[in-house]
């Protein structure tokens, strides 16, 4: 047994298939969410959006849909041979937390089997920058 390892090597050693990176980028307002999937130089493999999936406007942001996206996103990917996936989350610039549909994202893709390198928030917070809307005594109820 051990002669025949010795003469054909590559009979037990199965090949490791190199596992291809995507870089999800989840944008998730009160209103809507985006999902936007790139290869690791940036370039666009797919895009999915809430008014693709259903024609609702208020439920563009439920996460009940999020999970129809990420479905959606999975069967474009999975054809690929996309395997670890990077994920940039952003809420709308100066909210404290992403909107509804951004968790129920990250779940989803995580149960259909893809490895998750890592998690970033990528939300902007302005420095100082522009006045806010509402004026000098705020918005008055």
């Amino acid at each position: 047994m051990e002669e025949l390892q010795k003469e054909n090597p590559e009979v037990h050693h199965d090949k490791k298939k190199k596992e291809i990176e995507a870089v999800i980028n989840i944008y998730t307002s009160f209103n809507n969410t985006l999902v936007h999937v790139t290869d690791m130089s940036g370039k666009t493999i797919t895009k999915v959006t809430g008014g693709m999936v259903t024609k609702h406007d208020r439920l563009k942001a439920n996460p009940t849909i999020a999970m129809f996206i990420a479905k959606r996103v999975t069967e474009n990917i999975k054809d690929l041979g996309i395997k670890s996936l990077y994920i940039r989350i952003r809420a709308k610039t100066r909210n404290p937390a992403p909107g509804p549909g951004a968790h129920a994202i990250v779940k989803s893709l995580s149960r259909e089997g893809f490895k998750i390198v890592n998690i970033l928030d990528t939300t902007r917070s302005p420095r100082g920058g522009p006045k806010k809307k509402g004026g000098r005594r705020g918005r008055r109820v």
